[in-house]
């Protein structure tokens, strides 16, 4: 039987990271999907909801997205019902985010989607070994959690 190809490559953590990640970020993207909700759409109502009400920049700077793609992503959330803008009470020259009721349910229901995507990636570790490897992606991610 031939050897697989790049074996070298295959065996770095970075290309294993790569593939869970790709797998990963596929298995969210489906059960969004059934919600009607693309990642990023996703990514900007969590983000609404936790910063609420938030200025259109301060947003996209908290997702690290180019002001261009936050406006076209709130643009879809807005024309969806999922968010208002309004005047900003601390700066009426900007706009200020803030979920809607539909938003907030959507959100809810995606969250849970999500987990569940994920259960799915993590379903051949042990509770233990998730664990384990949640604290070791947070280390070599270099974020706190």
């Amino acid at each position: 039987m031939a050897e697989a190809p790049l074996p070298a490559i295959r065996t770095l953590p970075s290309w294993l990271l790569g593939r869970a990640a790709a797998r990963g970020r596929a298995l969210v993207a489906d059960a969004l999907a059934v919600e009607g909700l693309k990642m990023w759409h996703h990514v900007v109502l969590s983000a609404v909801r936790d910063l609420a009400p938030v200025a259109q920049a301060d947003l996209g700077r908290s997702v690290s997205l180019d002001p261009k793609d936050v406006v076209g992503i709130l643009n879809d959330l807005q024309a969806a019902g999922l968010v208002v803008r309004a005047p900003d009470p601390r700066d009426r020259r900007k706009n200020a985010v803030s979920l809607t009721g539909d938003g907030t349910r959507l959100l809810a229901r995606c969250e849970t989607a999500a987990r569940a995507a994920n259960d799915e990636l993590l379903a051949p570790l042990t509770n233990a070994e998730r664990d384990q490897f949640m604290a070791l992606l947070i280390r070599i991610s270099g974020t706190d959690g």
